[in-house]
């Protein structure tokens, strides 16, 4: 299991740059992912409404703590997951039932960053993330 950035590590470093180096990070964000086997990348883990493929699979909860494997297609659009991930990526179950992923993700900015069918499906993958948060906090 690879320990993840936290979201303010992450916001730090991009408040820093602009532009193409914001895309880089991003990019290198992708690439942090846990490797999420090709097998769990099926119908049922693939999250609707996505201009790239996404996929989220619940790994494991120990102790009521969420965790996730998450792989894209795109390399942008897999950096945008690993930002979703590591939002929640560890957190217990009954936080992020709890939690505003879309506000901790807010000042990213990524609506005026990105072309908005890159985040169409953000909504998406984090209502996927809750959903089961919410069933193992309950």
């Amino acid at each position: 299991m690879r320990l993840m950035r936290s979201l303010s590590d992450i916001l730090e470093e991009y408040e820093f740059l602009e532009g193409d180096d914001r895309y880089g990070l991003l990019i290198e964000l992708g690439r942090t992912l846990e490797p999420m086997p090709d097998a769990l990348k099926t119908d049922a883990t693939l999250v609707r409404g996505c201009s790239a493929a996404v996929w989220v699979y619940p790994a494991s909860q120990q102790e009521q703590k969420l965790h996730f494997l998450a792989d894209s297609n795109a390399a942008i659009t897999k950096g945008i997951v690993a930002l979703v991930i590591s939002a929640v990526q560890d957190r217990p179950a009954s936080e992020v039932a709890q939690m505003d992923v879309m506000g901790a993700l807010a000042p990213f900015d990524l609506k005026n960053q990105l072309s908005s069918n890159r985040t169409q499906g953000v909504p998406n993958m984090i209502g996927l993330v809750k959903e089961h948060a919410a069933r193992i906090a309950s």
